[in-house]
């Protein structure tokens, strides 16, 4: 497997500080990776901002330091605004991801992640489900013609279960769709992670990983002298190895059923540490060496 960094983890998000998506690819490069998952949104590369120029400055930085770029993440929900049905947040968002497979092509970038959909209040869940399924077949079709293929993130809440991400799968049924699993996803949702990597055996092209611990929460009732556990707990991302996470069983789950391409490390939420380049850079780069201690990579 090969290791990745995703440029989300410098974006400036969640207390972390931000570099250039030109800075992280140096930076990434200098941590010892081979690849980059680019956050195609501000600040990193945002579509329709973006010009072909700046694109061709992007490609020959990355030859020069001889990185690729494994995925280009995208940000979609498909299930948006059920509320305002006049808005064609879906024909909006088929846009955005033609564009960034235009942009992938450009770039030797095989891969573009996607979501599904948050559940809305307004829509039964069957018509979200469908809304999600008809949307990505066509952000399939939208990035057939440049040669890329689309990834299902198991993140938002429609079919995010692994059984019920399978049965998306199927019924979509294209041929440019794989799917992509992140362990956190499947741990916290106490799935088995055996079983379900299982089920997606063949089909995965991609997955995402960072280790976190669960901390309970509880509220004191005083007319009680007691405390009462609040759900769910809070989770918290810590350096890989420090965590509930065990990535000895999920390596080797995926490794069992053939699994040999990237791994993308991310920091997406607030570390343990704090959100200074010092610390991210500290994480990143115990990342690489949990992977080579582990001899995973």
């Amino acid at each position: 497997m090969k290791k990745c960094l995703f440029s989300v983890s410098y974006g400036g998000f969640w207390g972390q500080q931000a570099l250039s998506l030109e800075q992280f690819i140096v930076r990434a490069k200098e941590l010892g990776y081979q690849g980059i998952e680019i956050m195609c949104k501000r600040p990193h590369l945002y579509p329709f901002e973006v010009t072909d120029n700046e694109i061709k400055k992007i490609k020959d930085l990355l030859q020069e330091n001889k990185i690729e770029v494994a995925c280009m993440a995208a940000y979609t929900n498909f299930t948006a605004g059920g509320n305002s049905k006049e808005v064609p947040f879906v024909d909006l968002q088929v846009s955005y991801i033609k564009e960034i497979a235009r942009i992938a092509q450009l770039l030797d970038c095989p891969l573009i992640r996607i979501f599904t959909g948050y559940h809305n209040p307004f829509e039964p869940y069957e018509v979200q489900r469908e809304t999600c399924v008809k949307a990505i077949k066509q952000c399939c079709d939208a990035a057939k013609d440049f040669g890329v293929t689309i990834g299902i993130q198991n993140h938002h809440d429609i079919a995010v279960d692994t059984r019920s991400l399978l049965e998306l799968f199927y019924e979509i049924d294209k041929p440019n769709l794989g799917l992509m699993v992140d362990a956190w996803s499947i741990v916290l949702r106490n799935e088995n992670i055996e079983e379900a990597l299982d089920l997606v055996k063949g089909r995965v092209v991609f997955t995402t990983v960072a280790d976190y611990v669960i901390l309970p929460r509880y509220k004191f009732r005083p007319n009680l002298v007691n405390y009462e556990r609040q759900e769910p707990p809070l989770v918290r991302a810590v350096p890989m190895g420090e965590g509930v996470l065990d990535y000895k069983r999920y390596f080797s789950a995926l490794q069992s059923n053939g699994y040999d391409g990237w791994v993308s490390y991310e920091m997406c939420s607030p570390m343990r540490g704090g959100g200074s380049r010092e610390n991210l850079d500290k994480c990143a780069d115990r990342f690489i060496k949990f992977m080579k201690e582990k001899k995973f990579c």
